[in-house]
């Protein structure tokens, strides 16, 4: 059995190098890179409940990336990230960084997530991290949890000068990125602001971006 992010991460890469104008059979055999947050299978609990067989390679997170990387025939890096609601966003991070050290010279970043495991919803409810409210109230003071929800997206990574080159279809630039954990705060799983403030520092550091220069933030608050 395939767990549907094995399924949507296929499909997603394959949909991702079509937007770019890319053609997924000339990739055959390069030096790609798949980077990809898969934080959890519901669905090997959802077979484990139903009293079916665990499926390793069916629901494995580092087999979805290498499922991606076989379909596809790349040979570059194949990495998952379990790194729950950061997941994605440090797999783009990991994937510049590949770029940058010329360990890749293209990369497919992103990261799929479903709910499919209704027990998994009590747990959280249980223990206060879903919103009562059914709304997550980001940066409110009323914020009372967060709002569960699932989806797949991948985007194709390339050095800006080579991308520009080749005439491929541009949609952004990652001038910079950065990542850090919080250490030693308040507790294992509460945000340190402070460490929160480096890391928003050092990735427009990197960017050679004053903050004056950002006009707009889509930013990511879980209300817990």
């Amino acid at each position: 059995a395939m767990d549907p992010q094995q399924r949507l991460l296929l499909e997603t890469s394959w949909q991702a190098l079509e937007d770019a104008g890319m053609d997924p059979d000339q990739l055959k055999g390069s030096p790609t890179g798949v980077y990809a947050g898969v934080s959890s299978s519901e669905y090997r609990r959802l077979i484990a409940a139903r009293g079916g067989d665990d499926s390793f390679f069916g629901t494995s997170g580092s087999v979805a990336v290498g499922r991606v990387a076989f379909a596809l025939g790349l040979e570059g890096p194949a990495v998952t990230f379990d790194l729950n609601c950061a997941s994605s966003v440090v797999a783009v991070h990991q994937a510049s960084a590949a770029l940058q050290r010329g360990e890749v010279d293209l990369a497919l970043a992103g990261g799929v997530n479903a709910v499919l495991f209704q027990p998994v919803a009590k747990f959280l409810t249980e223990i206060g991290m879903l919103s009562a409210s059914g709304q997550c109230w980001a940066f409110d003071a009323s914020a009372d949890g967060y709002v569960r929800s699932e989806g797949c997206g991948i985007v194709v990574l390339k050095r800006l000068s080579e991308a520009e080159a080749d005439g491929d279809r541009i949609w952004g630039v990652v001038r910079g990125s950065a990542v850090n954990q919080s250490g030693a705060g308040l507790g294992l799983t509460l945000p340190n602001g402070p460490a929160q403030q480096r890391v928003m520092e050092e990735a427009l550091a990197r960017a050679g971006v004053e903050p004056t220069d950002v006009d707009y933030v889509e930013g990511h608050g879980t209300g817990t």
